[in-house]
């Protein structure tokens, strides 16, 4: 009943509807409930007014691309996810210009074959360009703050472009993640001309560093704590002698011990059982506090 009217106005815009999407099977963790509604638009146009009834009704939302840094609560999320829109990257000149639900690594590569450079960093990431952007992701030094000119949002009030400057990017961070309720539908980066050649060799690079290094054989939402000051999460967690700590199905890799890993049916009790107990090591043995990176979705 309290999703009737939006089903039926997203339904009417031309959307297609699910209602209980579970969202393990759209989230890279692949742990979590059911969202109760989600909603893929066709016309960003008919955003607007969809976002201004979930707010007029009291209904929480969040926007969804590949789920690659979500942990979702066991409960589901009582709410309903917005798909960003996919499709190909468009080149200009130095600039290009890619839907927000778009694979970053095809962002990368349609960079590639462009001859343009400045993306390498990102080969890899397993996420979506708006997710890359609300969360600003790097790797390598590089942060997506560093080529990022603009976007093109929707919120309640209309369709409209942000300007980088007007994001407050910052490490792990954007003005997106502080008032949650946009919904990234395009974004737009500037890059350098360079020989598509030595741009591909760098991306295959940090490609090979990262399988080395990253347990990229198991479900994970990527780097599971951000960077403390002065250290390295994946080292203060290793020298507590917590790589390999499980918790039902949780694991802390034993590859890389930034990474929480689902070894295979692990809940969402188990991933945040198993984050307490290495946050609790890490800061009676250095005082230091840790700060998930990885978003956290419904009731904990």
């Amino acid at each position: 009943m309290r999703y009737r009217a939006l089903e039926t106005a997203a339904r009417a815009a031309g959307c297609e509807v699910t209602r209980d999407l579970p969202l393990s099977e759209h989230t890279s963790f692949h742990v979590g409930g059911a969202a109760a509604l989600a909603v893929s638009a066709r016309d960003a146009e008919a955003l607007p007014a969809l976002l201004r009834l979930c707010r007029e009704s009291g209904i929480p939302w969040m926007p969804l691309g590949r789920g690659s840094n979500l942990l979702v609560s066991d409960r589901g999320f009582d709410g309903a996810v917005f798909f960003a829109p996919v499709g190909p990257p468009v080149v200009c000149e130095n600039e290009i210009i890619c839907p927000a639900g778009t694979p970053l690594k095809e962002l990368c590569r349609a960079a590639r074959d462009a001859g343009l450079s400045g993306l390498e960093f990102a080969y890899g990431i397993p996420g979506a360009v708006g997710g890359g952007l609300f969360m600003n992701a790097g790797a390598y030094d590089g942060q997506l703050s560093d080529v990022v000119t603009a976007a093109v949002v929707a919120d309640a009030d209309g369709v409209r472009t942000v300007a980088a400057e007007e994001m407050n990017l910052g490490y792990r961070h954007s003005v997106f993640m502080e008032t949650r309720d946009t919904l990234i539908l395009s974004v737009t980066v500037r890059l350098t001309p360079d020989d598509p050649a030595a741009i591909g060799a760098r991306m295959e690079e940090f490609m090979r560093r990262r399988r080395e290094k990253q347990p990229l054989e198991f479900p994970s939402a990527g780097s599971y704590f951000k960077r403390p000051a002065g250290h390295f999460a994946g080292a203060l967690i290793e020298q507590c002698g917590c790589k390999g700590l499980r918790v039902g199905g949780a694991e802390v890799s034993e590859k890389h011990a930034g990474f929480v890993i689902n070894r295979g049916g692990a809940t969402c009790c188990d991933v945040l059982a198993l984050e307490r107990e290495v946050r609790r090591r890490v800061q009676e043995t250095f005082g230091v506090t840790l700060e998930r990176e990885v978003q956290f979705i419904g009731e904990e």
